[in-house]
């Protein structure tokens, strides 16, 4: 099967975005597709151990990426991104990779289907 690019823009908590996201991702993972989770921009806050939820009204989805790592998904956060939301590699779910904007530039041209959120 193909490969896709998953590309979440939004913070987890606010609107579906990212739990769309994680949901697409598994899917497509359970479905033998080789899976790439790009988290820019504001979507890189879903990569961050310790979420906190509370108030939102939303699921917590932490523990939702890492079933997604633990099932297959590789899941990069980019580096500009993080630094603007005051995180740092250190603060992210273990196997998240931080890659530069060239990086995901060649994941997303490697990919047969880009979908963003």
């Amino acid at each position: 099967m193909g490969k896709i690019a998953i590309i979440l823009r939004k913070s987890p908590y606010g609107d579906i975005n990212a739990a769309e996201a994680v949901r697409h991702a598994l899917g497509a993972v359970s479905d033998d597709m080789s899976v790439l989770l790009i988290l820019v921009d504001s979507g890189v806050l879903l990569s961050k151990k310790g979420q906190d939820d509370t108030g939102t009204g939303f699921t917590n989805l932490e523990g939702i990426l890492k079933d997604c790592i633990d099932m297959g998904v590789d899941v990069y956060a980019e580096k500009l991104s993080v630094g603007e939301h005051h995180m740092e590699a250190a603060d992210s779910v273990e196997s998240v990779k931080i890659v530069d904007g060239s990086e995901i530039a060649e994941l997303i041209k490697e990919a047969k289907t880009t979908m963003i959120f």
